[in-house]
This record gives structure tokens, C-alpha cells and sequence, in this order.
């Protein structure tokens, strides 16, 4: 049986996994360090299709009915806190 990309569903919002530079702009922004990022498990099934590993900083885009366009951070992490 043939594996279904969960990426592709209506109601996965859109994951991608950010480059050093773009997390570096990111906590400088907002004037935060990583582990003050909310967490996502390391086995979460979006974070294995886009493989993402522990520490990645992942940028997650949802279309939203209020607000146009919604954007969120979350580190990948082992431990949920």
C-alpha cells in the first residue's frame, strides 16, 4: 500500500524548516532565545515528511478566516515541556 503525503492535506498547514540566518533574525526580532520557542516532538509526523531534526527552528503558515495569513515558530525538540 502506498504511504499518503500528510503534507498535501487540506488541513496540514504549511511546515518548512528555517536556515541559521533566518533563525538568527528570528530571535533577534523578537528578542528571545530558542528554548524560549514553543516545542514540537520530534515524532511528530510533519516533522519526520519535511525531516526535520531536534533543534531545527520550523516556520509554520496557516490560512486563517480572521486574519489572512497566520505564521508560528516552534522548535523541534525530544521533551515537551
Amino acid at each position: 500500500m502506498k504511504k499518503k503525503d500528510i503534507l498535501k492535506h487540506e488541513l496540514v498547514p504549511h511546515h518548512e524548516i528555517l536556515s541559521e540566518k533566518e533563525v538568527k533574525k528570528l530571535l533577534e526580532t523578537y528578542k528571545i532565545s530558542k528554548d524560549q520557542l514553543p516545542r514540537i516532538r520530534f515524532d511528530d509526523p510533519v516533522v519526520e515528511a519535511i525531516k526535520a531534526k531536534e533543534g531545527d527552528v520550523i516556520r509554520i503558515v496557516r490560512k486563517s478566516p480572521t486574519a489572512g495569513v497566520s505564521v508560528a515558530y516552534r522548535i523541534v525538540s525530544r521533551e515537551i515541556l
